[in-house]
């Protein structure tokens, strides 16, 4: 099985930035324990903070791999572009956010790219990334 993580931006500065939201591990840290978590798989991550990137990158692997877990930042709330890009792949992409989108801002309340998301966990902290490969282990 092949899984790809995508982080969007801002996600880059994990364990820096607003460790009361985000936790103080970088993500490159915490990728080195799901890989030894999850060492019978192929795991990959990717991270941008550019739109576009983030778009190729789901079209490049987007029929090939068995899954994609995508936290795209602030982009969840603005990216008409990402949200097509999901849809147009065939391989099944788990939407995360770390913090519970629903306890903060309005802004953040509103995900444009859930409806072409297989699901969503949120809140859980770096946690949902493991959840999030789990299911896609177990379905």
């Amino acid at each position: 099985m092949k899984i790809l993580i995508i982080n969007g931006p801002n996600l880059n500065l994990l364990g820096k930035r607003e460790p009361e939201i985000y936790g103080s591990k970088s993500f490159e840290d915490f990728f080195g324990e799901l890989e030894t978590t999850f060492s019978n798989i192929s795991l990959s991550y990717y991270q941008s903070n550019v739109e576009g990137e983030l778009v190729n990158k789901i079209h490049e692997v987007g029929f090939t791999y068995d899954a994609i877990l995508l936290n795209a930042g602030a982009y969840t709330h603005t990216s008409v572009a990402i949200s097509d890009a999901i849809a147009g792949v065939t391989t099944p992409v788990m939407e995360i956010h770390i913090s519970n989108i629903y306890k903060r801002e309005t802004f953040r309340h509103k995900s444009i790219i859930s409806k072409e998301c297989i699901g969503m966990i949120a809140g859980l902290g770096l946690k949902g990334y493991a959840l999030g490969i789990q299911y896609f282990l177990e379905n």
